[in-house]
């Protein structure tokens, strides 16, 4: 019997195996190894021979799927799609309304990614495999990408469209509100079963503990050629961690997307999210970043501890002199205080100790941060959201329009940020902020080419902080020596102390890891805007420093001299933070 319709050749070279399908219902022939599903709806007389031939013309037109089309007109319902769709496959068919759902399963998957993949893991099969609930089993690209981010094995089962939609309901936003619940939080503590089961969940969880224990600000997951290498970035050190066969690369980084509710399926783009996550009962939050590289997907965990405690300004290690000067500037009814130095010098820290000496009742305070870094009782916190269209200059104008008194802008990183943030401490506000310079100095001249006029930043900046991290010696191991002239010569020191000052050197034990270090200290460049000062904003970089040091300002360098004099650090360390100029 020839195929009775006019569009069968041209169906048959956009869609055989569609138009075989036919074919094989009415010559009840099936060559393919699995039957086709038109031919086994035909077979149970759920359709007839008409109603399959117009649904796959509307396939062709459409683009759609065969069973999609059915359902629309009502010639099939969900559950028989459903049913056939699991015989087709030799998969199980589960009637999951009446299934009872294990919530630490379904916690593999964040509820986002279960609804986008439509796909929900409801039980563990054993030590090394979960069922995983599906309602289109022909889609083997989410089933791969599931099987990579779990880390275990994967057992399908087929479910109703509108009940798996149900079911992921019931599994995310339970009823009672308990230890139960599905969250997104990964807790070590609670996930011991799915650890001990999945060897990429166990893998992941073990080298993000180890890090935080470690007290590392962030963690490298570094494709290469014939293995994975995570480092963590310890006391501004990268240190190696672990190296992870090429075999579980694709598991380990699908494992991390998931936590961090990426999508698993792109991995040519670059990627960004965030993980809730808990350890030893306290919550970490973690700012994840994927990029495509040469040998894969290269991700990195940058950690942050909102519960850490806020230190005071007399915490921050500053010489007596230099916080005068800061605390005089903040006490300013108006004006600008900018933080500068590199990612990861402490920055933030500085700002908020200065917040945390304004943060009363009497005053309006308010920040904009990405991310917001500390969460402070009495303080409005925003965060800026891009992809919301909440930027740092958007969200600086709403901010000014709500009254406040003090506020602090987490970093200028544009023009149009840089004019609204001066333009506030002009009129009445005082403005806490940072910027990516490499000493004080130099902020004048990089807020200059944001294009901001030198003669507002002249009559706006109140004080320009500088400042670096330096490794602290162990004091469990810290070694005394005395210097040689040529040490206090590099050193600024001088020479004729030789014989009388005793330094101390790295030495390495158990308590620090071998190092010699444990913990960081911060040294400072605090530069009042006043006077001289102001008159020479808009000329050279290099005459406003001298005239700042010229005026009793004490260089980056010079306080890392304090450090090593003191036996808080080396050195080396110093000249390693700061480089080899003494100023």
């Amino acid at each position: 019997m020839s195929y009775p319709n006019a569009h069968a050749d041209a169906r048959r070279r956009r869609y055989p195996a569609e138009v075989d399908d036919l074919q094989n219902v009415l010559r009840l022939q099936i060559p393919q190894q699995r039957t086709p599903l038109g031919a086994l709806l035909h077979a149970d007389g759920l359709i007839t021979t008409e109603q399959l031939e117009t649904a796959l013309l509307e396939v062709e037109k459409r683009r759609c799927r065969l069973g999609q089309v059915l359902v629309e007109h009502a010639w099939i319902s969900q559950r028989q799609l459903a049913e056939a769709l699991a015989r087709q496959a030799g998969l199980p068919f589960v009637d999951i309304d009446g299934v009872e759902i294990d919530l630490e399963a379904a916690a593999l998957v964040p509820e986002q990614l279960a609804r986008r993949y439509h796909a929900l893991p409801v039980r563990f099969d054993g030590e090394d495999a979960v069922e995983v609930a599906v309602a289109d089993p022909t889609d083997m690209i989410a089933s791969d990408d599931l099987r990579l981010a779990l880390g275990l094995n994967v057992r399908l089962a087929v479910v109703e469209g509108a009940a798996l939609d149900r079911a992921i309901e019931r599994a995310y936003h339970p009823k009672a509100k308990g230890p139960q619940a599905v969250t997104k939080q990964w807790a070590t503590d609670d996930m011991v079963h799915v650890a001990t089961s999945a060897p990429a969940i166990k893998l992941v969880n073990s080298i993000v503990d180890k890090a935080i224990e470690l007290g590392a600000s962030d963690i490298h997951f570094e494709p290469q050629a014939s293995n994975l290498v995570v480092r963590a970035r310890v006391d501004g050190v990268m240190r190696r961690l672990a190296v992870v066969p090429q075999d579980q690369q694709a598991a380990v980084t699908s494992r991390l997307k998931i936590m961090g509710e990426l999508d698993i399926a792109e991995r040519r783009a670059p990627q960004d999210g965030r993980i809730d996550y808990q350890v030893g009962g306290r919550g970490v939050d973690i700012r994840i970043a994927v990029m495509p590289t040469t040998y894969g997907e290269q991700v990195v965990l940058r950690i942050l501890n909102r519960q850490a405690g806020l230190i005071g300004l007399g915490d921050l290690g500053m010489s007596p002199q230099a916080q005068e000067v800061l605390q005089r500037a903040i006490e300013q009814p108006y004006g600008a205080i900018i933080a500068c130095g590199p990612t990861g010098s402490g920055k933030t820290t500085t700002l908020y100790a200065a917040l945390d000496l304004l943060n009363d009742s009497e005053r309006v305070i308010m920040t904009i941060e990405d991310p917001v870094e500390y969460q402070i009782p009495g303080l409005s916190q925003i965060e800026v959201n891009v992809k919301a269209g909440l930027t740092f200059a958007r969200g600086l104008r709403t901010i000014l329009r709500s009254d406040p008194d003090a506020l602090l802008v987490g970093e200028v990183r544009d023009d149009e940020t840089a004019a609204i943030a001066i333009q506030a401490a002009m009129t009445g506000h005082l403005v806490l902020t940072s910027l990516h310079t490499h000493n004080a100095a130099s902020s004048v001249e990089r807020l200059m080419n944001m294009r901001v006029e030198a003669s507002l930043l002249a009559s706006s900046v109140n004080c320009i902080v500088a400042q670096r991290l330096a490794r602290r010696l162990c004091v469990e191991c810290r070694e005394p020596y005395h210097p040689t002239e040529a040490d206090l010569s590099a050193l600024g020191l001088p020479e004729d102390t030789s014989g009388e000052l005793v330094l101390f050197r790295p030495r390495g034990c158990a308590s620090c890891a071998g190092t010699g270090f444990r913990g960081r200290a911060a040294l400072y460049e605090v530069m009042p805007i006043h006077g001289k000062l102001r008159r020479l904003i808009g000329g050279s970089t290099e005459d406003l420093f001298a005239a700042a040091v010229e005026e009793g300002m004490t260089t980056l360098r010079q306080d890392g001299v304090r450090l090593v004099v003191d036996g808080i650090s080396a050195a080396d360390e110093i000249r390693r933070v700061t480089g080899d100029r003494l100023v």
